[in-house]
């Protein structure tokens, strides 16, 4: 899991939000848990690679 956060600011209708956040609340998810797992996805699905803070620096022993 990434360590540092950047903040992503987005427009929506109000009435998506309303409706976004009562179903994650009733699946016990914030938003920003449902957002980030998006952002996963969609990056994987095009093959974008990319590097977390956690990983940064970390040896790999052979």
């Amino acid at each position: 899991m990434e360590t540092k956060s950047a903040r992503l600011t987005i427009l929506i209708d109000p009435a998506k939000k309303a409706a976004f956040e009562e179903l994650c609340s009733a699946q016990d998810l914030t938003p920003s848990q449902v957002v980030r797992q998006l952002i996963r996805e969609y990056l994987a699905q095009h093959g974008v690679t990319y590097k977390t803070q956690s990983t940064v620096g970390t040896r790999v022993r052979r």
